[in-house]
């Protein structure tokens, strides 16, 4: 099996080409042609992080077409697992499926739910992008006016930073989960989740 570097080398054009179709019935037929390749584990990988960069530069329209793309792989992936069948061998029962009213909406009901939080997240990496920039050009957080550095929960990451366990704060700083994961457990359960919860609305970490 290729790596991800591999397959990007040598799939990237192809993904991109499936990204950029608007129509489910081509949609269909090209992932009939081309199933092997886009139905692979590193194509649904490419087409979550085109969604994200999608997002962070803006592109909301390319991104929601982009996010449909993605969902479309991930259902038929599932819809396998659940038939315990080749990926491949579903392709032409799900876009059946979607012509009934109720597995349509039920996509549907899946694909915005997957672009809130592709938004979302959209938001907490650029802040995550923002601070790596200024730790590399010397700029302090606190030098950041107060309003522009909100979390997506609208607390303060500097306030809420402050107010951790020291031990939490050094495991954010380390930037190691299973630091931060052992500072969690080591804490009272409810106390855990009211400063995760916290960390969550600051953009200090994301819950996805």
């Amino acid at each position: 099996m290729l790596s991800y570097h591999e397959f990007t080398q040598e799939y990237a054009d192809l993904v991109e080409e499936f990204m950029a179709i608007s129509s489910l019935d081509k949609s269909r037929d090209f992932l009939i042609q081309h199933g092997t390749i886009l139905l692979q584990e590193n194509a649904s990988n490419y087409l979550l992080l085109a969604s994200l960069e999608d997002e962070m530069n803006g592109f909301r329209d390319k991104m929601r077409l982009t996010a449909r793309q993605s969902q479309i792989i991930s259902n038929i992936t599932e819809l396998a697992k659940t038939m315990r069948s080749h990926p491949g061998n579903v392709i032409i029962p799900f876009f059946k499926r979607l012509e009934e009213k109720e597995h349509f909406d039920g996509f549907m009901t899946g694909l915005e739910q997957f672009v809130a939080n592709l938004i979302k997240r959209a938001v907490v990496k650029r802040r995550e992008m923002d601070e790596e920039r200024a730790r590399e050009e010397g700029v302090d957080l606190k030098d950041i006016p107060k309003e522009e550095r909100l979390g997506p929960g609208g607390l303060d990451p500097v306030e809420v930073f402050e107010s951790l366990p020291i031990s939490m704060q050094e495991a954010f700083e380390s930037r190691d989960t299973e630091i931060l994961k052992q500072a969690i457990m080591a804490l009272d359960p409810e106390e855990a989740e009211m400063h995760m919860q916290r960390c969550v609305a600051a953009g200090l970490w994301n819950e996805g």
